[in-house]
């Protein structure tokens, strides 16, 4: 263990960045990795944490041995919170309720048997005055006497032949509307797609050609009449103009099928797929600001950085990772000019390893969710088909970002739900990757064996009470500041005993570390700081005897008003010791470490470097200790994130399990978090796990929730309040039974009556406007399936989106 020359010390400081736990990766990058399975059972450390990444998966990142140009050009247009980004196509538009099948073909059927009857009719010259319209218009010299008179002249029969064929037009057109053919259509045969289509409007141009040239169809003679009238009916003379004549008939025959079939899409389409693009072609259209060929070091005129960049990435000499990292430093970069000479050389001299993370990583060892580390964005789940979710969420992946996270997020699920694998590791690992592009930190919380992921993925991991942790944690927060450091081990010692209040307890504290580190010139380690809140004679005497030596009057004041108060009615000294004891236990030695040679990990260096930090915690043989460091670790992260001037970095704590841990004044810090642009994600088997104070300041203050499947109805009522109300349209059906007067009347109700067992009903349909709860607390308790969770999201600019349900696949 490397220890930088000190001997029996966890840890490194907030001015260090902790170098990497294992040997650097090789120089060759890895390809962009995808999701692996878990760790089988049985398999060594060594077998479970393999630094060899596993092929990548083609849903969100290119297949193997494909460029990563393919996965940087793929689009990514802007969308509603929580939508995955990643080559999303918007669904179709939402069709509104149609009539069923059957009802859409009986419609068709007797549309179609009335106009042939009709049709029948007026061929057989069965319908009255159906040759008056026509002699209103022609000359009377043309039609014997009456109004069922029929044609006395040639004159007569051509006009005869047009009218019937516009009244056929006509008839087959009003056919066509009433029976709905276009739907019917639409739905059996233009959404099967091709070839279907194509060869079923190849078949119905044929069948009405040969209902055409048969002339069971008013087309040809009408149409003949209509050139011999304006031609003369000398053009008939010549075969080829007869030829031509039937040609175009034909052609106006086959237009409408073709259009139909979409014959024209359907070759082109297999002309393109039999005919192979020459070489180059496919890199043509890929112009100059194409995502590949980095655009902006070109617009910024360093060329010749964009080339290298461009011809690693076509290489497959860098991954998603060295993009998403080369992309951030060029833009922190551009805010300083004097930095972009530096990057562009180094760019020159090392390619896509430039600007590497501190720990010289270029990737995690193993991926176990979909990630676009460009956008941020890990893939959670999918909504599902559900009529609570909008019509256009349903089936599009929903993934989280630092966008969202920053308003933090509150996890509630019974054990066993999949908060752990689905939501927690993957978050932990959007963020671990989004560290290696040195654009956040992350702070993972858990017990031992926790599935947060390997270590060879954290920078940091301190295992609490291991003898072989190779780093510790600061009670203090790397401050030097006693009131301040007082503030924060007071929130974490007794913060959730209501009894007590916080601000006395922090009082205690200052008049014991202020001395002490006054005279020390350090805080006191967890033996000696139980030992003063006990009041222990020795301990008090040595710290005041240090005091005199030292000059330190006011100081010695501090220590005095201590001691006045020790023993009084409410004194928080004695709730005090008995928590700092639950940390001075044989388990802990050697940790928590204070003095010149300890050098244990602060919490302060998150907010100074893109660090990856995992805690791992007692929970087995010391749940009230944990508890206790859970609750200290939410209070230091709040206040230190958020007395940090440098906001670029985002930050981020991630607690497995928060129980106990929630604090009136850490829910006051967790609203805070989104204005310095971290977040924090608690994850809680029910929401009574936070005293009955907080419920509602804490949904209120976290702008993401998510109910797990088997929470119960009391937690289903505290998010079915916090998600509020909608307006939906309800129709309610009163069934009234009708009353004959009339004897015939009577009479056939009583025979309906008597067929079929029931009264004669008239429905009264009554539509209006109510307003409900998106969830109700009874659906959240036991509508929502196994394997699914109800997310709300919300991002830091105000965007939310309401309550979806979505099926975990993290």
């Amino acid at each position: 263990m490397d220890d930088d020359g000190t001997r029996g010390v966890r840890g490194s400081s907030a001015d260090r960045v902790p170098g990497p736990a294992l040997p650097p990766p090789p120089t060759t990058p890895p390809r962009v990795p995808a999701p692996a399975a878990g760790p089988r059972p049985g398999a060594t450390p060594v077998e479970q944490h393999p630094t060899k990444p596993g092929p990548a998966s083609p849903a969100e990142q290119p297949v193997p041995g494909a460029p990563v140009d393919a996965w940087l050009r793929t689009p990514r247009p802007p969308q509603e919170p929580g939508v995955w980004r990643y080559g999303y196509t918007p669904p179709p538009p939402e069709e509104p309720e149609g009539v069923s099948n059957r009802s859409l073909l009986v419609g068709a059927l007797i549309s179609l048997l009335s106009a042939l009857l009709l049709w029948s009719l007026w061929r057989n010259g069965y319908l009255p005055y159906r040759l008056v319209p026509l002699k209103l218009f022609t000359p009377g010299e043309w039609w014997n006497p009456g109004t069922s008179g029929g044609p006395r002249t040639i004159e007569g029969s051509d006009a005869l032949t047009v009218y019937e064929a516009i009244l056929f037009g006509l008839l087959a057109y009003g056919c066509g509307r009433i029976g709905n053919f276009s739907e019917l259509f639409r739905r059996h045969v233009a959404d099967r797609g091709q070839p279907f289509l194509a060869l079923a409007a190849a078949a119905a141009a044929g069948l009405t050609q040969l209902l055409v040239w048969k002339e069971a169809l008013p087309v040809v003679r009408p149409v003949l009449v209509l050139v011999a009238s304006v031609a003369g009916g000398e053009i008939y003379q010549s075969q080829t103009v007869v030829n031509v004549i039937y040609a175009v008939i034909a052609a106006a025959v086959l237009y409408p099928f073709a259009r139909l079939g979409c014959w024209r899409e359907l070759i082109a389409a297999r002309r393109a797929t039999a005919t192979p693009a020459p070489d180059g072609t496919a890199a043509a259209p890929a112009a100059a600001t194409s995502a590949d060929q980095w655009p902006e070091l070109r617009t910024a005129g360093w060329a010749d950085a964009a080339d290298t960049l461009t011809a690693e990435v076509r290489t497959g000499r860098m991954n998603d990772v060295d993009v998403a990292r080369l992309r951030h430093a060029w833009t922190l970069a551009t805010r300083r000019p004097d930095r972009l000479a530096p990057l562009a050389e180094a760019v020159l001299r090392t390619g896509g390893a430039a600007a590497l993370h501190p720990s010289g990583h270029r990737d995690l060892p193993r991926r176990g969710a979909r990630h676009d580390v460009l956008t941020g964005q890990v893939r959670i789940g999918r909504c599902a088909d559900d009529p609570h979710n909008p019509y256009v969420r349903r089936g599009t992946g929903l993934a989280l970002e630092p966008a969202l996270l920053g308003t933090s997020l509150l996890a509630v699920g019974p054990p066993g739900a999949g908060k752990t694998a689905r939501l927690i590791r993957p978050v932990v690992e959007a963020l671990a990757l989004r560290a290696l592009a040195g654009q956040a930190a992350v702070l993972a919380v858990g017990g031992a064996g926790a599935p947060l992921g390997p270590d060879d993925a954290f920078d940091v991991v301190v295992r609490l009470g291991h003898p072989g942790s190779a780093h510790d944690i600061d009670l203090y927060g790397g401050t030097t500041d006693p009131d301040e450091a007082a503030a924060v081990l007071a929130e974490g010692l007794v913060g959730d005993v209501g009894s007590l209040d916080s601000r006395r307890a922090a009082t205690v504290l200052a008049q014991l570390l202020g001395p002490y580190r006054a005279a020390h010139g350090h805080f006191p380690s967890v033996p000696e700081l139980r030992e003063l809140l006990d009041g222990t004679p020795a301990a008090l005497a040595g710290l005041r005897a240090s005091l005199e030596a030292a000059g330190h009057h006011a100081m010695l004041r501090e220590l005095d008003a201590r001691s006045r108060q020790a023993g009084g009615p409410g004194d928080p000294a004695p709730a005090l010791a008995d928590r700092v004891a639950l940390l001075d236990r044989p388990a802990f030695t050697g940790f928590f470490a204070t003095g010149p040679d300890a050098r244990p990990f602060s919490l302060r260096a998150l907010g100074q470097h893109p660090l990856r930090v995992r805690v791992d915690l007692p929970e087995r043989g010391h749940a009230e200790a944990s508890r206790l460091l859970t609750r200290l670790l939410l209070a230091q992260f709040t206040a230190i994130t958020a007395a940090r001037t440098d906001t670029t970095l985002f930050a981020c704590l991630v607690l497995d399990d928060a129980t106990h841990a929630v604090t009136a004044e850490t829910v006051r810090g967790i609203r805070r978090l989104r204005s310095v642009n971290a977040g924090a994600v608690l994850a809680l088997r029910t929401v009574d796990d936070v005293p009955e104070t907080l419920h509602t300041p804490l949904l209120g203050a976290v702008g993401c929730t998510a109910a797990f499947s088997g929470i119960t109805t009391w937690d289903g009522k505290r998010f079915a309040e916090a998600w509020g109300k909608e307006w939906v349209e309800t129709r309610e059906v009163a069934q009234h039974t009708v009353f004959a007067d009339q004897p015939f009347t009577r009479a056939l109700h009583a025979l309906r009556k008597l067929v079929t067992g029931k009264a004669v009903t008239t429905d009264a349909v009554t539509v209006r406007q109510v307003e409900r709860e998106r969830w109700s607390a009874s659906e959240l308790a036991y509508a929502v399936p196994a394997g699914h969770a109800v997310i709300r999201l919300a991002t830091v600019k105000g965007e939310h989106a309401p309550p979806l349900l979505v099926h975990l696949d993290g």
